[in-house]
């Protein structure tokens, strides 16, 4: 059975992509979006990081509760980024992702545990509120170093959006 359309040849034209979002000011860069959407997941993985140490370090050792608390925020911390961050959707290398976001962590676990090995040879009787501390302000420098390997290496793909 032939509709009207058909009969006319007017088809209804196929569904075209929303117009591309013009930003203004600084929102125009893209690192800069980049940077706030990073600072928004950096401050929830921070503070889940943050809550995992406090509640196990008066039962292990400060390193360890460092390393414990940084693993179980990786992941989720690396897939956050790759979507929120990076817009990155879908399966295609995500495991590559991950994997490349261990070494980061890995990293990032150098610094702040090095912070905290620094802490405790200049003050060995440290109290857990210092380590949080030392393991906050260390972690500002393992998030600039984060940011920068996450956007110029893991999702250098997506660094334009």
């Amino acid at each position: 059975m032939e509709t009207a359309a058909d009969a006319t040849g007017l088809l209804p034209s196929p569904p075209q992509k929303p117009p591309r979002k013009r930003h203004r000011g600084l929102l125009k860069y893209p690192v800069v979006r980049q940077l706030l959407r990073f600072t928004g997941v950096g401050i929830v993985c921070t503070g889940s990081s943050l809550a995992i140490y406090a509640l196990l370090r008066p039962l292990i050792d400060p390193q360890l509760a460092n390393a414990v608390a940084l693993i179980l925020t990786s992941l989720m911390n690396t897939a956050l980024n790759r979507r929120l961050t990076f817009k990155i959707t879908g399966r295609k290398k995500r495991a590559q992702d991950h994997l490349s976001g261990v070494i980061v962590i890995g990293i990032a676990l150098l610094i702040t545990g090095g912070s905290l090995g620094v802490l405790h040879l200049f003050k060995p009787g440290a109290s857990v509120a210092e380590e949080l501390w030392t393991t906050t302000l260390s972690g500002f420098v393992a998030t600039a170093v984060r940011f920068t390997l996450l956007r110029h290496w893991i999702f250098r793909r997506a660094r334009h959006v």
